[in-house]
């Protein structure tokens, strides 16, 4: 094992990405689940004439779902969005600074948004809503808590791609295979 490797705050960086591709890879079931869910409507809808606004919603409510929870998973896989044209021309210290600024500034919005959802989630527990619209969805607040959730997915993703960028030489900042 090299000296890096032994890098405590590096074991700790490989932990969270391994916490996150387990959410990630279980949140990537969601996107099957929306498809039959979906096709199971329409089918409903027009075969039967049969429909349900609590599954309807649940459409939403699960790709939201698979969106706030797939964030953190797109960071750990390298496949957010990232102006490559000018990255890949920038010397590996420079892509240093700009992967350590894009991670504090990632970092920080995100936990803005944990901050500001967890008001949003208490307030919807603690009037019990439901959904508007009758046979809607009961219970909102535990669909709403996966904002809350995600952003802080978010931010301890972006806390480990933070601390391979400050303690990995440049250009071997990908994360392993988890």
């Amino acid at each position: 094992m090299t000296q890096q490797a032994s890098h405590p705050l590096l074991r700790l960086a490989y932990k969270m990405d391994g916490l996150i591709d387990i959410v990630g890879r279980f949140s990537s079931w969601l996107a099957l689940v929306i498809v039959v869910l979906v096709a199971s409507n329409v089918i409903l809808r027009y075969v039967a004439s049969i429909g349900s606004v609590w599954s309807q919603e649940l459409e939403w409510h699960l790709l939201a779902t698979l969106i706030l929870f797939g964030m953190s998973y797109a960071m750990l896989r390298g496949e957010h969005i990232r102006v490559d044209v000018f990255y890949a021309k920038y010397s590996p210290n420079m892509q240093r600074i700009v992967n350590c600024v894009g991670a504090l500034l990632t970092i920080s919005v995100a936990l803005i948004f944990v901050w500001v959802s967890l008001h949003y989630v208490e307030q919807s527990y603690v009037i019990d809503e439901t959904s508007p619209d009758p046979g809607g969805i009961a219970s909102r607040w535990i669909l709403k808590s996966f904002i809350t959730i995600g952003f802080f997915l978010l931010a301890l993703q972006s806390t480990a791609e933070l601390i391979k960028a400050l303690i990995l030489p440049p250009k071997k900042q990908l994360t392993p295979h988890v």
